[in-house]
């Protein structure tokens, strides 16, 4: 999957520095941005702020907090300029996206603290396309980007929002300015970065529904593979996951994860939960590597910590992992990183579909508890 973050970047901006001109000879301080409490001017200086603290924060390799600066306007600058000072620091921000690795990644608070160029391009592009709308709003112009850009923020930064037919109706719904038919108004919102934990040797990331998608369809999902990568098994998983998010249902913290060696960036195999835990605080979890990948005990590390992260929230008390009897280098793994084999009861209950589990019977069960469910 060929990296378009850069070039999206661009698009965003021009589309912003288009519409904005054909209004740059009004006074854009005496007219409010749509639903913001800012006017128009103070919204579209934000723009720019946005695009060069992005960049800063890429560029700088923040880690603990944003880097602090801040840019100002010379005195007299009139719309024109400041269109220009959007354009200037959009191509700033694009630049930087291009040139930096895909395995950095930078502070940024919400959710997860972290995010890679991608997230981060994602991000800057819904701040421009949104509040180009915002300013469009306020000053009675129509504004309608590429498509390909709303699908961008979503399918990277908002797995959590069911997709529409229309992907820029349902980004405004889905960040609280317009509506859309059967869904209920949002008043509150938040985008949503992937998930990465690390461990000693590799980054489980968290898979987004463009790579995903990618996967799905045969392609790399934007991770350079070993030799033989990725698994059948993950391709599979990444089309569960594809259907979570067509669905609405996709909480992506219980989705796939792609494990990635630090030594060499390399992607060696998949991991995840096959959906979210039930009322009871039980999820089950799914692995494979690639062949030649194996015996290195890679999915037992990462295993132990996905679990660790998994074991430690309030809304998880068990996790299940299904092996073929058959298969011992797997039952090593979930046992490496501390499942052990559940009990009879436990086993014929999953094999009866029991608790929402329906076990074939050709596969044993084998459970980590947490510490409240072991206690």
């Amino acid at each position: 999957m060929r990296d378009i973050s850069g070039e999206r970047v661009r698009q965003a901006v021009a589309s912003c520095g288009a519409l904005l001109r054909t209004a740059a000879d009004r006074d854009w301080t005496a007219v409010g941005a749509g639903r913001l409490e800012w006017d128009c001017h103070k919204t579209a200086f934000h723009i720019a702020e946005d695009l060069i603290a992005y960049a800063g924060q890429l560029a700088g390799r923040a880690q603990d907090d944003y880097i602090p600066f801040e840019i100002t306007l010379d005195d007299g600058t009139d719309n024109h300029g400041l269109v220009q000072v959007i354009e200037t620091t959009g191509a700033l921000f694009a630049a930087t996206i291009r040139t930096t690795p895909p395995e950095v990644r930078a502070f940024h608070p919400y959710p997860f603290r972290s995010a890679n160029r991608e997230g981060f391009a994602a991000m800057g592009i819904a701040e421009v396309l949104l509040h180009t709308h915002d300013i469009a709003e306020g000053l009675g112009l129509p504004y309608e980007p590429p498509a390909e850009l709303p699908e961008f923020v979503l399918t990277r930064i908002f797995p959590h929002v069911q997709p529409g037919s229309d992907h820029w109706r349902t980004l405004l719904w889905a960040t609280g300015r317009g509506d859309l038919p059967g869904r209920a108004p949002v008043t509150e919102w938040r985008w949503h970065n992937n998930l990465v934990l690390p461990t000693d040797r590799l980054t489980l990331q968290g898979v987004t529904p463009a790579a995903a998608a990618d996967l799905s369809a045969g392609g790399d999902g934007g991770f350079t593979w070993v030799v033989g990568g990725p698994f059948e098994g993950t391709r599979e998983a990444a089309g569960v996951t594809l259907k979570a998010y067509e669905a609405g249902v996709h909480r992506p913290e219980f989705g796939l994860f792609v494990l990635v060696r630090k030594e060499d960036d390399l992607a060696v195999g998949g991991m995840g939960f096959h959906g979210a835990p039930d009322e009871e605080g039980r999820a089950e979890v799914g692995y494979d590597l690639v062949e030649g990948a194996r015996g290195r005990g890679y999915a037992s590390e990462a295993l132990d910590a996905l679990s660790e992260w998994a074991l430690a929230r309030d809304d998880v008390r068990l996790l299940r992992a299904t092996v073929e009897a058959d298969n011992l280098p797997s039952q090593g793994v979930a046992t490496r990183a501390g499942y052990v084999r559940a009990t009879a009861e436990e086993e014929r209950a999953a094999r009866e579909g029991q608790e929402g589990h329906d076990m074939d019977g050709t596969l044993q069960l084998y459970v980590r508890r947490g510490r409240r469910q072991a206690a």
